[in-house]
């Protein structure tokens, strides 16, 4: 029974040993990250963050908390598409594009999808003053709201304590944001 036993411990270290080989080798755990987080519609996210200057791969953290890039989904307050556009915001952001905006095909075309929530997220960086923290804040709970709470001095309104915010969604919102985004980063900054 005991030669059993050591007979299996050896094989069963073998086969350890030879599992961490194989994941130093093919680098394993990067592999399902980059299945977990993916580059998808990257033909649109790199054309439309180049031309707001905004980092794709921040981009990509908002697809992938926002849809996990799937372009048909519709959220319980009915924000839909790729990055979860409401239908009026995203009405006032195709103003003065080249977009002729039409509810169901326009949240659910990818490219334009994609175009309005960076033109949105541009929006709001440029009235918060390139000041990230708060404009990902906004783009969840709307300018009022993050207005409002720095008006109370519940967040500074340099955004260092945005964990403050008080809807606990929100609060979720902008820890998975900054989360994707460090994996993100951590994946593909050298590309």
């Amino acid at each position: 029974m005991l030669k059993k036993f050591k007979k299996l411990l050896v094989i069963l270290l073998i086969i350890l040993i030879i599992l961490l080989m194989l994941y130093k080798i093919f680098n394993i755990k990067e592999i399902i990250y980059k299945n977990l987080f993916p580059l998808k519609y990257s033909e649109y996210v790199y054309k439309y963050s180049e031309e707001f200057n905004i980092d794709p791969l921040l981009i990509f953290a908002f697809i992938k908390a926002e849809s996990n890039f799937n372009e048909k989904v519709v959220s319980k307050s009915n924000a839909k598409g790729l990055m979860q556009l409401i239908e009026s915001t995203a009405k006032e952001t195709a103003k003065n594009t080249k977009i002729e905006f039409k509810e169901n095909e326009t949240l659910f075309n990818p490219e334009e999808n994609i175009y309005l929530g960076i033109k949105y997220f541009d929006k709001l960086l440029s009235y918060y003053n390139e000041n990230y923290s708060l404009a990902v804040c906004a783009y969840n709970a709307g300018i009022g709201n993050v207005d409002k709470w720095i008006e109370t001095q519940i967040i500074k309104s340099d955004g260092s304590d945005i964990e403050k915010v008080p809807f606990k969604e929100t609060n979720m919102y902008i820890r998975k944001i900054l989360r994707n985004y460090k994996i993100y980063k951590e994946l593909y900054q050298e590309m």
